[in-house]
């Protein structure tokens, strides 16, 4: 079981945006120390309220810089966002930078925000994302290559540097809607999942989808990371006195965007985001207290993530310590310090 900490280096109000980053750093810093396994890095784009993070591969280069033996991984990486031949030079780079301690995380956000900023049809998502992603592997597998695509053309390119990792960086994708998991499983590709939008029954129902395409495609190599809000203090009525109001803000925020969404030009089921839209929007914290949250002193949460891991059948956890980001810095450094040495542990 492998352990991280999914980070969207939060804005604070009233405070500078050099102070996202100055406490951001502090807590990779913490981590390392911790023996957490790996930082997971969002990709944020023009919501100054809530994250600086919209360029994530120059900060996974530059906590590449300041440690030694933490992984740095992107969680995710929007490829239909960039050009895919350009972000497959940048993550090969990294990939030498941090002497092979990268894990390429890559998806296609499912909120057409960032895509209405950047001017490009979130209706394309689906299509750039597959496409971008072929080119991406083409480039780091093959000495040279050309390609002919829809939205991408190349010819007798040769990718420069070639990553250190070989074939390539691990890489992962946020598999979200049940048409992606058998898809993700024929691939053979590790994914991440999420419990926000759906019931743990239900992500466990897609879960098993992309293991029995894994199977039926003769793949070996699966894996199942969740990112999932985590909150850990010494006693469960203080944990859940820090954390309760900013985690639900989170959830009902998600609801909000996703309402926002239905009438927006995309390449999913309108029906299915209001569906979501709807039960967000209504959620209360029993509902999510354990099954999308884990949130109490370390016993706690350690059982409710051994819950998580075995209905899901998880490889790895991904914890969002400052979901919804209002949770003070003191708090969120001593809930990490409490899951790194108190619940990881305890999980095995």
């Amino acid at each position: 079981m492998e352990f991280g900490s999914f980070m969207e280096f939060h804005t604070r109000e009233g405070n500078p945006q050099s102070g996202a980053f100055e406490e951001s750093f502090e807590h990779v810093a913490d981590a390392e120390k911790l023996g957490l396994d790996t930082i997971w890095l969002a990709e944020s784009h023009f919501n100054p309220a809530r994250s600086v993070l919209s360029a994530p591969l120059i900060i996974a280069a530059a906590i590449a810089g300041r440690t030694s033996t933490i992984k740095v991984g992107t969680a995710v990486q929007v490829l239909p966002l960039g050009n895919p031949l350009r972000i497959a030079e940048e993550v090969a780079t990294l990939d030498h930078i941090s002497g092979g301690r990268f894990e390429f995380g890559v998806g296609r956000s499912g909120l057409p925000g960032a895509y209405e900023g950047y001017n490009i049809s979130y209706g394309e998502s689906r299509e750039r994302f597959y496409e971008s992603l072929d080119i991406i592997i083409q480039a780091f597998t093959n000495e040279r290559f050309s390609y002919s695509g829809k939205f991408h053309s190349y010819n007798d390119v040769c990718l420069t540097p070639k990553p250190l990792q070989k074939p390539h960086p691990p890489m992962r994708i946020a598999a979200t809607t049940s048409e992606t998991f058998p898809v993700l499983g024929k691939m053979g590709i590790p994914i991440f999942v999420g419990v926000r939008g759906l019931s743990l029954l239900d992500v466990s129902v897609q879960v098993k989808t992309y293991r029995s395409a894994l199977k039926e495609s003769g793949h070996k190599n699966g894996n199942v990371s969740l990112r999932v809000p985590v909150h850990v203090a010494e006693t469960t009525a203080e944990a859940l006195s820090n954390c309760e109001e900013s985690f639900m803000k989170q959830f009902r925020r998600l609801g909000s965007q996703l309402g926002t969404s239905v009438q927006k030009d995309t390449a999913d089921s309108s029906s299915e985001r209001a569906d979501r839209s709807q039960q967000l929007s209504d959620i209360n914290w029993n509902e999510i207290q354990g099954e999308k949250v884990a949130v109490g002193d370390p016993d706690m949460v350690a059982n409710q993530l051994k819950r998580m891991i075995e209905v899901l059948g998880l490889d790895g956890i991904a914890a969002e310590f400052n979901a919804g980001e209002t949770i003070e810095a003191e708090k969120v450094s001593k809930s990490l310090k409490l899951f790194c040495e108190e619940v990881a542990p305890n999980i095995g």
